[in-house]
């Protein structure tokens, strides 16, 4: 009984010195192609395998996004290999829609809002939080080819002068 105590409190503070999340994948891409205007954290509903395989790291959110259909969120485009051990009934497809669980209000601000101002609901990334897999989903609107410049060019000159005031202070210039 000792022991099993003992097992238990080495767990949870296992997962303390983790801070309690654990990222299993983010979309790179959707940050650079989208203007981000909202978040939301969505639970996912899935299938045994699919929570090992994401246990192990393994997710691929590009080309990834959400859509309301029925009333329901689903998420379509996200790649979840087989799990290695799972076979037959256990196993599952790997490219399938998946459920999101988000509150009525959450889920109708969010088909409204899509729909009015025609934006796109993206996965930005895939984790888990206190054992459960979540999703953070962003509203976002598309950027066109001139505004990523745009945003590349004022991203670089805000680094370069973060690094001449680094620098600066380093020497003793300021």
């Amino acid at each position: 009984m000792a022991r099993a105590k003992k097992m238990v409190a080495k767990r949870a503070a296992a997962r303390e010195a983790h801070g309690g999340d654990r990222t299993v994948a983010t979309n790179r891409r959707a940050r650079h192609d989208y203007d981000i205007l909202d978040t939301f954290e969505c639970g996912m509903v899935l299938r045994g395998s699919e929570v090992k395989s994401l246990r192990e790291g393994k997710a691929q959110l590009t080309d990834a996004y959400a859509r309301v259909d029925g009333g329901e969120l689903w998420l379509f485009g996200v790649h979840i290999p087989q799990w290695h051990s799972a076979t037959g009934w256990g196993s599952h497809e790997p490219d399938r829609k998946r459920k999101l669980l988000l509150h009525r209000k959450e889920i109708d601000e969010l088909m409204g809002r899509s729909q009015q101002q025609s934006l796109t609901m993206v996965p930005l990334s895939i984790y888990f939080r206190d054992g459960r897999a979540k999703v953070q989903l962003a509203l976002a609107r598309g950027r066109r080819l001139h505004d990523r410049r745009q945003a590349i060019l004022t991203r670089d000159a805000e680094r370069e002068a973060a690094r001449a005031m680094r620098n600066a202070q380093r020497w003793g210039h300021g």
